[in-house]
């Protein structure tokens, strides 16, 4: 560490001391939160995903079955959940666990 009075962060990701000015560049580009499908591809909005298990849907009386190729997802900030939409569901939330991305 340096001696000119300056408090350095520790980045856990890199095993870095990172200055203050570096740790603040690199912030930002860590708040995106990843979303990786069941096979571990990274997904992004506006993505198709195939489902890979039957999944009976909580208040809609439906189950969506294996195979199921969902157009147009969005990511809600949670690495474990994927926004959607199907024809006669309103509201749908799938887990990340439970798609693969087509």
């Amino acid at each position: 560490m340096a001696s000119d009075g300056e408090d350095y962060v520790y980045d856990e990701a890199t095993g870095e001391w990172l200055s203050p000015e570096e740790a603040a560049a690199r912030a930002p580009a860590s708040g995106a939160v990843e979303v990786r499908d069941s096979v571990g591809n990274l997904l992004a909005d506006g993505d198709s995903v195939t489902l890979i298990k039957d999944l009976t849907v909580k208040g809609a009386g439906q189950t969506l079955k294996r195979g199921t190729v969902i157009k147009t997802i969005r990511l809600t900030g949670d690495p474990q959940e994927i926004d959607c939409r199907h024809p006669g569901i309103k509201g749908l939330v799938l887990r990340a666990e439970f798609v693969k991305k087509s």
